[in-house]
């Protein structure tokens, strides 16, 4: 039997919802039937699109206190219910954390962890009043669960988020369920910059089990099933879309070091 997600009659709000993962995130939600609201601070190139349908966009910095409660005012305002909000909105320019220094590592926590917080306190309001209750969705990170070098604040900023939507969990249990999709590499716009061309993408997905980078519709797809009836049981949980992970490096290292008989290699036996 084919599983249909349908979400006609709901309404869901992405932070930066017009590009990368977050526009991923908004088409799956548009494709299965939810009235999207997507926000950032500036309006997007082109209209964030699915299934003959757009994405309705309001400006708004997550990180400006009365921006988010305009932000979720005007959602009331126009829609009267929220029972969706995806928390995407973040991410970090590569610095080493010593030479970054204080006041940017302060950002990037703010952005990643202190704005999303902010974000589902304004929204608890709406998603709790809804006649089925509501959903949160944290957009994580692998970063959050490794060490991060070069992304340090921003790691550290990930386990914080995941620890927060396990604690909201339980306390805005049972109205709102509260989860986080923990995101491996994404293929987006920003893949050149974050990888090199495109010979460094495909050295970068060949560190990944499933030998691929993911796409935002992926991450839209998980995104789906949380806000579903489908999910009705599903609160404090962390669901990784990352492909299986990160290939260990003493693997590829103690392969490299194996002696070769015939033709393959042979662990030696002591």
């Amino acid at each position: 039997m084919a599983v249909t997600i349908d979400l006609s009659g709901r309404v869901a709000l992405v932070t930066g919802g017009t590009r990368g993962v977050g526009a991923g995130v908004s088409r799956a939600l548009l494709a299965a039937g939810a009235e999207v609201v997507v926000c950032a601070r500036r309006p997007p190139e082109r209209p964030v699109e699915a299934a003959g349908r757009a994405a309705r966009f309001l400006p708004a910095d997550v990180r400006d206190p009365d921006a988010v409660h305009r932000l979720l005012e005007r959602v009331r305002a126009d829609h009267g219910r929220l029972d969706t909000l995806v928390n995407n909105a973040g991410g970090t320019p590569y610095g080493l954390l010593a030479d970054a220094g204080p006041r940017r590592a302060a950002r990037i926590v703010e952005l990643n962890l202190t704005a999303p917080l902010m974000v589902s306190l304004a929204a608890f309001p709406l998603l709790r009043s809804g006649p089925g209750g509501g959903s949160v969705v944290m957009i994580g990170s692998v970063s959050g669960t490794r060490p991060s070098p070069g992304s340090a604040a921003y790691g550290a900023a990930k386990a914080g988020l995941e620890n927060l939507a396990r604690s909201l969990a339980v306390e805005w249990a049972p109205r709102v369920r509260v989860n986080t999709v923990v995101l491996g590499m994404v293929r987006t716009e920003r893949t050149g910059p974050h990888y090199g061309d495109d010979a460094g993408a495909a050295a970068v997905a060949r560190t990944v089990p499933l030998g691929r980078l993911a796409e935002p519709a992926e991450a839209g797809d998980a995104c789906v099933f949380l806000a579903s009836p489908l999910a009705a049981y599903v609160s404090g949980a962390r669901l990784e879309v990352h492909g299986g992970g990160e290939r260990p490096a003493f693997l590829d290292a103690a392969a490299a070091h194996l002696p070769v008989t015939g033709t393959g290699r042979e662990q030696k036996e002591e």
